[in-house]
């Protein structure tokens, strides 16, 4: 039987990063790499690439689709790839969804242009996601936008209202914030059986499967999928011991990658974390983002032995243990 789109949904889907020649030009080796190794790693059910851990603010269109193209042929077969769509214009977004498709995408993920943070005419949503849909043939997810997003983050009543269109299957629940992910949640439970509520905080993962969920579309997945797949496992099966266990070392590396100011840092840090693991050359992210310095490293460094990746002395952890 072919499974659903629903079905494919569920499970860890990690949101990828994209990496930069110090000259800053997509590294596509490193890439590929990058990709693949995410990918193959056991219980990884897919990727979202050109996300917001994926820089997608600052790629251009040839290299959003070039991104798509590469994920496309090193996944493994029957992995999903969902691909983001970040535009101010609703044309480009358009564009961007057509590309998205040709490039071997099998569903999107429509991010809620930057602007909508000031304010926005509810019928600007319903307009810029209408014409992605026209774009494509492609099922559709909704990006529920952090609570301290302002008005990107949409009100109850235009999520419902954006989701009674039946190409949108599900939503990134990125509201970081427990009690919204739960209103959220809770807001489509009884509507759509079929809806899938995909956690998005992963300083919240835990509480997220206490509450119920269907999947998770995680960056923290791009760093340590191991793990990752590890704690929801063990959520799913009910073993609440271990994913106690298993959230007491994801938290503090969560929360050095996200929550440590200044903000909007978690890219760079990922980043970083995967030079410190041997994982990548490079730690370079697009201006405007600045480096990392040496109390960032040390701070990542730290967080990394908190999460059994790294050994004490500051070693990558080479035995495949979890």
């Amino acid at each position: 039987m072919t499974a659903t789109i629903h079905d494919r949904l569920a499970g860890i889907h990690a949101a990828t990063v994209v990496p930069m020649t110090t000259d800053y030009r997509v590294d596509e080796a490193g890439l590929t790499a990058h990709l693949t190794s995410v990918a193959h790693t056991g219980g990884i059910r897919g990727l979202l690439v050109n996300g917001h851990a994926g820089e997608n603010f600052v790629l251009d269109g040839v290299e959003k689709r070039r991104v798509i193209e590469i994920a496309r042929s090193c996944i493994p077969a029957g992995a999903l790839l969902c691909a983001g769509i970040n535009a101010e214009s609703s044309l480009e977004a358009a564009r961007e969804a057509e590309a998205a498709e040709a490039a071997g995408a099998d569903i999107l993920l429509i991010f809620p242009p930057n602007s909508f943070a000031l304010d926005h005419d509810r019928r600007c949503a319903l307009i810029h996601q209408a014409h992605v849909r026209d774009a494509c043939g492609l099922p559709l997810l909704l990006y529920g936008a952090s609570v301290t997003a302002g008005a990107m983050a949409y009100p109850p009543d235009l999520l419902l209202e954006l989701a009674a269109d039946d190409r949108v299957v599900g939503i990134k629940e990125g509201s970081w914030e427990v009690a919204a992910y739960e209103a959220t949640w809770r807001l489509f439970a009884d509507r759509r059986a079929d809806f899938a509520v995909l956690g998005s905080g992963d300083e919240h993962l835990l509480v997220s499967y206490m509450v119920g969920t269907h999947g998770s579309q995680v960056s923290l997945a791009a760093l340590a999928p191991a793990l990752i797949v590890a704690l929801s496992g063990a959520a799913t099966a009910g073993d609440w011991s271990t994913a106690r266990d298993l959230h007491d070392r994801v938290y503090p590396l969560a929360r050095a990658i996200y929550r440590e100011a200044p903000g909007g840092r978690a890219t760079a840090r990922i980043k970083a974390a995967l030079m410190l693991l041997g994982q990548a050359q490079s730690d370079a992210v697009r201006p405007p983002q600045p480096p990392l310095d040496e109390d960032d490293y040390r701070m990542i460094e730290a967080a990394l032995r908190a999460a059994g990746l790294m050994d004490p002395d500051g070693e990558r952890r080479t035995d495949g243990r979890v």
